[in-house]
């Protein structure tokens, strides 16, 4: 089977504006990843321009097809890992409220103190510590509050 280049559409490309007031064309950034769109429209232009007197195998293209179906499943097995994560995470930090922890800074700083509070605004919980808010991956030990 011969696959067939695929002609790109032409796009017009309009020119920007430098900071000395001289025009460049403006540069599209390429796209990293292939995601069943651009898959599924790869597959039709193959089929569109296939030779009619040596068509494509059909188990060539069960065998894409499926490798599409298993390339959307892991994608969605990824998001539900990650979603997992965080709420892992999320639980793990409010927990430490009320207990001493122990931590160490990115720059080698060690200290301890008593966990107050937690913030979920980034991409990790910190939790705060006295006026310090420590990222959860940061966190080295934890001790249990005393008892009454």
């Amino acid at each position: 089977m011969t696959i067939q280049p695929i002609a790109t559409p032409s796009i017009p490309i309009k020119p920007t504006t430098g900071a000395a007031g001289d025009q460049t064309p403006a540069v599209r950034a390429p796209v990293q990843t292939m995601d069943s769109n651009v898959f599924m429209t790869l597959l039709v232009t193959q089929l569109k321009n296939q030779n009619p007197s040596a068509p494509m195998d059909t188990n060539e293209m069960m065998a894409q097809t499926i490798q599409l179906s298993m390339m959307e499943k892991m994608t969605e097995l990824t998001a539900s890992s990650k979603d997992g994560l965080s709420l892992q995470m999320r639980s793990a930090a409010a927990q430490l409220i009320g207990h001493s922890v122990g931590y160490t800074l990115p720059d080698g700083t060690a200290g301890s103190g008593i966990a107050t509070a937690v913030s979920f605004a980034g991409d990790k919980p910190a939790v705060t510590i006295g006026e310090l808010s420590i990222p959860l991956d940061s966190i080295t030990g934890i001790v249990a509050p005393s008892a009454p």
